[in-house]
């Protein structure tokens, strides 16, 4: 990162005050073990399913027991399955021990595809294919890509679906987070409520946003300036991806697959950005002032941290002793742990990189907190 961008990033910190664990985690999130909010019971039991791509709310899942009675196919009214305990895979939800899910009471979801999400220790029914799960900052709506590969968001409980933007056909789209911040009336900035996605046409892959609260609406590129006075190339405009959002001032970071960097995006003032580091996966802080991210090292993956408002200091690794791969980081909303992916299935660890990451989920998929 240049000294240049670091020292944008210290002014611009400097006029707007950004406060860690903005997403605020609400304790009463998700469903309850009565069934009456779209849930089997809480935990001690799971529904177990085969994840599809083309995944339809009249698709029953296919169980990996024979349950006694088969699960409905109504959203909202699925039926638990009681399994037998095994080894986890990707297409199925783990044994039922209470809590043995990992994400009772902590803000965790895991999703990997299919139409139901794991929260608070129990499995809600989405009605469609969960892909890429994203909540946004305030934990009220859950945004991803569904079966029909458009992009949707909906209530926690998979209610009030909504399809923000249609797929045409012919593009894969992917990876959505919110773009989320309040109006600044000193600087006359009005309030950003965006969704950020890459779609991926012809072989290219852009980053596109469109109004979170738009119905049916025709997504835009986004814009990708580099920071004013830098002598440096034009940013690559193709191969964007794994986009993610946090802070007060909007800042997105995101990865480029055709040269393995990692990028920042600003638009607070001004619509800047450039390269942060090696890496993949990235996924932005609360506050909007530290990313974490993926990079091999040692034939392993391991996860990185750096720090954006404090000058070039390198990245720290914050599991120096891995000895499997950790990727696809998400941040709790208070800014103190992290949930990675696993072979296993999901792992946490402090995001200060204090203690090795612990396996609190043996489902696997993708982590995420609201």
């Amino acid at each position: 990162m240049s000294a240049r961008m670091h020292r944008r990033s210290a002014a611009i910190a400097l006029t707007v005050a950004i406060t860690a664990g903005a997403a605020a985690l609400l304790s009463a999130c998700g469903p309850n073990a009565t069934g009456s909010n779209n849930a089997a019971p809480a935990g001690n039991t799971v529904v177990t399913t085969t994840p599809s791509a083309t995944a339809t709310p009249t698709a029953a899942p296919t169980a990996s027991v024979a349950p006694s009675t088969a699960p409905s196919t109504t959203p909202g009214s699925a039926a638990p399955v009681t399994a037998t305990p095994r080894p986890a895979s990707l297409h199925s939800a783990p044994a039922a021990a209470p809590g043995r899910n990992g994400t009772a009471k902590n803000g965790l979801t895991i999703s990997n595809g299919t139409r139901y999400v794991l929260m608070n220790g129990t499995s809600v029914d989405f009605g469609t294919a969960v892909k890429d799960l994203a909540w946004s900052p305030n934990g009220a709506k859950a945004a991803f890509i569904d079966g029909a590969g458009d992009l949707v968001t909906a209530n926690p409980d998979g209610s009030g679906r909504v399809v923000v933007a249609k797929n045409s056909g012919g593009q894969t789209w992917s990876h959505p987070t919110w773009q989320v911040a309040p109006a600044d009336s000193h600087y006359l900035i009005p309030a950003k409520n965006n969704l950020v996605f890459s779609v991926g046409r012809g072989g290219a892959a852009r980053l596109e946003k469109v109004p979170a609260d738009s119905v049916d609406a025709q997504p835009t590129v986004l814009t990708l300036g580099g920071y004013a006075g830098d002598n440096v190339a034009p940013l690559p405009e193709t191969g964007n991806g794994w986009a993610s959002g946090g802070g007060k001032i909007a800042r997105i970071v995101y990865a480029n697959s055709t040269d393995g960097n990692v990028y920042i995006r600003d638009e607070y003032l001004r619509q800047n950005g450039g390269v942060l580091t090696p890496g993949s996966e990235p996924a932005l802080s609360p506050s909007g002032s530290e990313v974490v991210f993926v990079r091999s090292v040692g034939g392993h993956d391991h996860l990185f941290a750096e720090q954006l408002d404090n000058g070039p200091v390198p990245a720290k690794d914050l599991t120096p002793h891995a000895t499997t791969d950790y990727t696809e980081p998400a941040w709790s909303p208070d800014g103190t742990t992290l949930a990675v992916r696993t072979p296993d299935g999901i792992a946490t660890l402090p995001a200060n990189g204090s203690a090795a990451p612990t396996l609190v989920s043996t489902f696997p998929g993708l982590p995420s907190y609201r």
